[in-house]
């Protein structure tokens, strides 16, 4: 390769480009979906990437196949596969702590390998609060591990995650650039990276067991189930007692006052539903209007209610004449919740996402690293990581969970469950899998035939599916991959390849190289996510390869596999999702993540070498 290429105007604006990516995505003032469209945008306007292809990243086998295995996880989830997995688990595991966690974070990794893997996380949250509820395990101590084995498993396959799905067609495109001579980079198969991916996921598990168990935190009372909500609830949150009615008389000064105004009285307990007009409601707004004769529905110790009820001439009953079927555990109940790093709660109050007028959720309490708000909650800004406690009706909690807004980690009744599909959907899946096994279709293909199939057979109906779609995942993804285009068909990559090898020592081992491409690729996706590691990186370590006399494909796999390697941070978004239900600060993560990162690079690329 020619290493003394001359630095072009389309290399600088390429490069330019890279540069306000990284910036824009580090100090997140504008949405990543939002950057990738105007990095785009900014790739048209200056020509770098054709009118003609730069919209072709929407229509690519790697964004098709991120869609299509969202939807299936959906389909396995709807039938109810993970709640018999949860009993399958609790009777293997026959109460031993260590072999409930080296199970769990087993399966959950292998699960990573056929789905994304932000969705093996928020499937296996209520799993682990269920594990945790039954068993005593604290949800920390299942969490993290759980999580690390689903990165690790997401190397199983070409599907696991974003990165290994982007990489083919990474690889085909930089056949358009390749210099003179240099042999045609072929796509991996379905399981080309499987011996890797089981190296990952040992490597995960013996590390828990042996090492970071030690580290993970052990503190009482994450777990909840409806079934224990009064004991964990008082635990965790000072949220105690028992639900009365209050029943409004003429004389009592809430008369005429808003819902919310009698909330913010001295002394008040929480007032999770309100009977007027005939109509009883749970999670009424907070502008609703009480009158005489309306009924309150009042949670609190019982020396609290008494006190309110008593001072604000309300008569007081402990039997729920008018509540009872709303309260009913089986309808209703206590639940927690995490604010993704995706979610359009970001930065807006309980106030104005009007969670009881538009979703029928009370909010009660904010977990935010490790601090409980009680105190008018509706108006504290909300930040990925929040867990919020909510008091809803089941149902409509599972619709504000539907969203993807929110990931709900209480183990709660589910709307329209469908478990007598469940031999169909697996039986579509399996089709699908030996599908995308054989060569003659593509894997984005082979995946569509599953959905079409779980359509057609009624495990998800078509709305459901769009909304098991991470649409933000998808578009920012697709707007990146010209950007990666950019980065080869420029020479900018070919530029910084070749006067990274010129500086270094003659002599320099091909391995070592693969390592510093490895912590490299980690350390970009601390700032601009796994999908703009690999998009940007991947061009780069091709040409590295070319010009150190490397493997091309075996750089490249290596980027793709690092670029998930992130366990310290919440630029991960498996591990965003479970800072707030397990607690861990940011030094505790990175304590325990950065050991397990560096043995992710080690054993990537000795696995690598040993495979190419």
């Amino acid at each position: 390769m020619d290493t003394a290429l001359t630095l072009t105007t389309d290399m600088k604006l390429v490069l330019g480009l890279v540069g306000f990516t990284m910036v824009m995505f580090l100090f997140e003032r504008i949405r990543a979906d939002v950057v990738a469209l105007v990095v785009l945008v900014l790739l048209g306007l200056s020509g770098l990437v054709e009118p003609d292809e730069l919209f072709n990243g929407f229509s690519g086998h790697a964004v098709l196949s991120i869609i299509a295995t969202m939807i299936l996880g959906a389909g396995l989830d709807r039938t109810g596969a993970l709640n018999r997995l949860a009993g399958w688990l609790l009777r293997r595991a026959r109460g031993v702590e260590q072999r409930l966690l080296l199970l769990t974070s087993a399966v959950a990794g292998i699960n990573s390998s056929i789905m994304q893997n932000p969705s093996v996380m928020a499937l296996y949250m209520p799993v682990a609060s269920r594990l945790s509820s039954r068993t005593g395990v604290t949800l920390p101590r299942l969490l993290l591990p759980i999580a690390a084995a689903i990165v690790m498993g997401g190397a199983l396959t070409m599907v696991g995650n974003s990165p290994l799905i982007l990489l083919n067609d990474l690889l085909i495109a930089a056949n358009a650039n390749l210099p003179s001579g240099a042999a045609t980079l072929e796509p991996l198969k379905m399981f080309a990276p499987l011996p890797i991916g089981l190296a990952l996921l040992a490597a995960s598990l013996a590390y828990f067991h042996f090492f970071g168990d030690k580290r993970l935190r052990d503190e009482d009372g994450k777990g909840v189930t409806p079934a224990r909500t009064q004991s964990y609830f008082a635990k965790a949150y000072g949220i105690d007692g028992d639900v009365y009615e209050l029943t409004v008389t003429a004389d009592s000064p809430l008369v005429g006052m808003s819902l919310g105004e009698a909330e913010s009285l001295r002394g008040a307990p929480l007032l999770l539903a309100l009977k007027s007009d005939g109509e009883a409601r749970l999670a009424p707004p907070a502008d609703t209007r009480i009158w005489v004769g309306s009924v309150l529905g009042a949670m609190g110790p019982r020396q609290q209610v008494s006190d309110y009820a008593q001072n604000h001439f309300l008569r007081m009953s402990s039997r729920l004449r008018h509540f009872g079927d709303l309260f009913n555990p089986s309808r209703a109940g206590i639940s927690e919740a995490v604010v993704p790093a995706t979610s359009k709660f970001i930065g807006k109050t309980g106030r104005d996402l009007q969670l009881r007028r538009q979703l029928g959720l009370n909010l009660l309490a904010i977990n935010r690293d490790k601090t409980v708000l009680r105190e008018n909650v509706r108006d504290v800004a909300l930040r990925a990581g929040d867990m919020l406690v909510f008091h809803s009706i089941w149902t409509d909690l599972a619709e504000a969970a539907a969203s993807k807004d929110l990931v709900v980690v209480t183990d709660y009744p589910k709307g329209e469950q469908r478990p007598h599909k469940f031999k169909i959907a697996m039986a579509i899946f399996a089709v699908a899998m030996l599908l995308a096994l054989s060569s003659r279709l593509p894997v984005s293909l082979a995946l569509m035939t599953g959905v079409a199939g779980m359509l057609i057979a009624g495990v998800l109906h078509i709305d459901e599916a769009y909304a098991a779609i991470n649409w933000k995942t998808v578009f920012t993804m697709a707007c990146l991959i010209p950007l990666g285009w950019a980065m080869d068909s420029s020479g900018a990559a070919a530029w910084v390849a070749g006067h990274t090898i010129e500086r270094l020592p003659q002599g320099t081992p091909i391995w070592l190289l693969e390592i510093l491409l490895g912590l490299l690729t980690t350390a970009f996706s601390l700032v601009i996510s796994h999908v703009g590691a690999t998009i940007v990186v991947v061009p780069l370590a091709i040409n590295l390869a070319l010009a150190a006399g490397g493997n091309p494909t075996a750089f490249a796999l290596i980027v793709a596999l690092s670029a998930s390697n992130n366990f310290m941070t919440a630029s991960n978004p498996v591990i965003s999702m479970i800072t707030g239900p397990a607690g861990y600060t940011g030094k505790e993560l990175w304590k325990i993540g950065a050991p397990l990162s560096l043995i992710y690079t080690a054993v990537s690329v000795a696995m690598v070498n040993l495979l190419f």
